[in-house]
């Protein structure tokens, strides 16, 4: 609203379950369930959207100090000293180990068999871990794994095996959990939130796409894109096998399930009211979500699956 975006209905549109009601956010509550706790975020930028909705959900109640370690904002931590309670951003897009191959960034290396340790390193002391990855699988990689080219997404490559997107996304996450699983002493629970959907119209990202519609879409408008299904069921069939495996050493998986609530919800992305002022202004945002808005959902399903948990 501040860089020109007109309407505000957007702010006003709360997702309501089948057969129950949703309570608001109860920011006193949440910091009484994470007393003396520690909360990362491990993923990309809408992730960290999850993390910064959460952030001013609990300005309601109080505000954090900030403890980091680094001046990098992709790793971020705050304190909440009344409670004890930590929040943690650690920026890790891809979940697993990486290295672009050319100045231009365009294709990256991707070593599916490894997670990244930007997270790995610092996670084995957290208690509660919200997983995520989405669009960034969508760039072109070379595939790599027990550090040889298995195959390749996009990569245009003579005598490489052009894979499907989806064999990376299931590779990476299987690595995530796996990993999470071998964590000597981890005893924190884990929740996978699911893949956030675009909503792109009349183009993609790059060539003219955008989201100015300024209602949710109804249950007959929703679009089923096959790849946003096919996403989410990558990434669920991986975290049902980490939660069987997870069974028999005590740790918990959980879905934080997102993805069919945010697919009606066109009306939720910055579009070109996102950027600051001197950034380029003819590509949309319609990844991230505004704040407030329908991100803050996410948290109040996250405070309701922490009370189960309890």
């Amino acid at each position: 609203m501040k860089y020109g975006r007109p309407d505000n209905d957007f702010l006003k549109w709360r997702w309501k379950p089948d057969d129950c009601e949703l309570p608001l956010f109860d920011a006193v509550k949440f910091l009484e369930i994470v007393r003396g706790k520690s909360l990362a975020f491990v993923g990309d930028s809408v992730g960290r959207n999850q993390m910064q909705s959460l952030v001013c959900l609990l300005a309601s109640a109080t505000n954090p100090v900030d403890v980091s370690y680094t001046p990098d904002t992709r790793f971020r931590r705050w304190l909440y000293i009344d409670y004890n309670f930590t929040i943690i951003a650690l920026w890790s897009p891809l979940l697993v180990k990486s290295e672009e191959t050319n100045p231009q960034g365009i294709l990256m290396n991707l070593y599916l068999d490894e997670p990244d340790s930007a997270w790995t390193s610092q996670i084995k002391n957290v208690d509660i871990v919200i997983l995520s990855g989405g669009q960034w699988f969508f760039r072109p990689f070379m595939y790599y794994e027990k550090g040889k080219i298995i195959g390749c997404y996009a990569c245009n490559k003579k005598n490489v095996t052009d894979l499907i997107i989806f064999y990376g996304y299931k590779r990476a996450f299987r690595t995530a959990f796996r990993t999470l699983l071998g964590l000597h002493n981890f005893k924190g629970i884990v929740f996978l939130r699911a893949f956030s959907p675009s909503h792109y119209e009349q183009g993609e990202w790059n060539n003219g796409g955008r989201c100015e519609r300024t209602r949710p879409f109804t249950k007959q408008q929703v679009r089923s894109d096959w790849y946003n299904l096919e996403m989410y069921n990558t990434q669920v069939k991986e975290l049902k096998a980490a939660e069987r495996r997870g069974r028999k050493k005590g740790l918990r998986f959980r879905l934080l399930d997102t993805t069919k609530a945010m697919m009606m919800r066109p009306d939720g992305h910055p579009n070109h009211y996102g950027h600051w002022p001197e950034e380029n202004k003819t590509i949309a945002d319609c990844v991230h979500w505004c704040m407030p808005g329908p991100i803050d959902t996410w948290n109040e399903f996250l405070i309701q699956m922490l009370k189960m948990e309890k």
